[in-house]
């Protein structure tokens, strides 16, 4: 993303004379940051989400700059005259992509969130789960500057929740910006750059005291280039680094950007050295208790 999104004093009615949704809301994104939104049932969290992705216009304010923005809302539209691959390939070639290149394309998303089988089945045949899966899939497939998650992750199995997580932090290590919004206080725990509260038309951003549990944090313990800091690319999925001699570091890391962060520092010219991985512990079964 070449410059920030901006929304300054920016407020939505409901309809043309009806209450306030949101008013006087001013807020930055900047590239490469993690932006979660909280806020009760209908209090304008999906209003917010539609405003910075530019589905809707505000009725008061400006909103500043232009990323290319992918939105994925709670609920897609399946029932389309296309199987996913088509459609995915469809999108992509829209987007400037070559038929080709956008089949290919379609066809990786697909695969890696386990809807690979079903890649020719007519969508209008597929279940909640399986059509969330080519909503996520659509918004990814061309490396958004700014990424938008309405409620994303729902209705979708393990894996493939456990897959938008990552991806999610692969866009914030290539610099693009993720906001979402997600019912699940878990969700990204310990990653987002900031947390905002959205009460009372307003938006509020949540200091650290009333922040919740950081979440699962990964050690990893690295050595490098001596006097050269982290390759960019890593250092933005870190949650803290502490330098423990010349060229090694202790790097303390959302366990959901773990993977992220090992891939850029394998794949860093010259490639840093991994001296261990301590992952965070196993939460407590709840079947296993007396």
């Amino acid at each position: 993303m070449q410059r920030d999104l901006r929304l300054i004093a920016v407020g939505r009615r409901y309809g043309i004379r009806g209450p306030w949704v949101l008013r006087g809301v001013d807020l930055t994104i900047t590239p490469g940051t993690l932006i979660r939104i909280e806020g009760a049932n209908g209090t304008g969290k999906s209003t917010l989400l539609r405003l910075l992705a530019r589905l809707d216009a505000p009725t008061e304010g400006r909103v500043v700059g232009r990323p290319r923005t992918a939105y994925v809302p709670e609920r897609f539209p399946s029932a389309l005259p296309f199987t996913p691959l088509g459609y995915l390939t469809h999108l992509g070639a829209i987007s400037g992509l070559s038929r080709t290149t956008a089949q290919r394309a379609a066809g990786t998303w697909l695969e890696r969130f386990g809807a690979g089988a079903y890649a020719d089945t007519p969508m209008a045949r597929l279940s909640k789960g399986s059509s969330q899966k080519v909503a996520v899939a659509q918004a990814l497939l061309g490396a958004p500057e700014l990424l938008v998650l309405d409620e994303a992750w729902t209705g979708l199995d393990a894996a493939a929740r456990a897959e938008l997580e990552r991806a999610v932090a692969e866009r914030t290590a290539a610099g693009g910006a993720v906001v979402f919004v997600d019912h699940d206080p878990r969700r990204l725990a310990g990653a987002p750059d900031a947390t905002y509260t959205v009460r009372d038309a307003g938006l509020e951003r949540r200091t650290a005291d009333g922040s919740s549990p950081a979440g699962p944090l990964a050690l990893i313990a690295v050595r490098g280039p001596a006097g050269g800091g982290l390759p960019p690319d890593a250092a933005r999925t870190v949650a803290s680094v502490e330098e423990t001699g010349p060229g090694s570091y202790r790097l303390t890391v959302p366990a959901s950007h773990s993977d992220v962060l090992l891939r850029a520092l394998l794949t860093a010219h010259p490639p840093w050295h991994i001296v261990s991985v301590t992952p965070p512990p196993e939460p407590p079964d709840p079947e296993s208790r007396p």
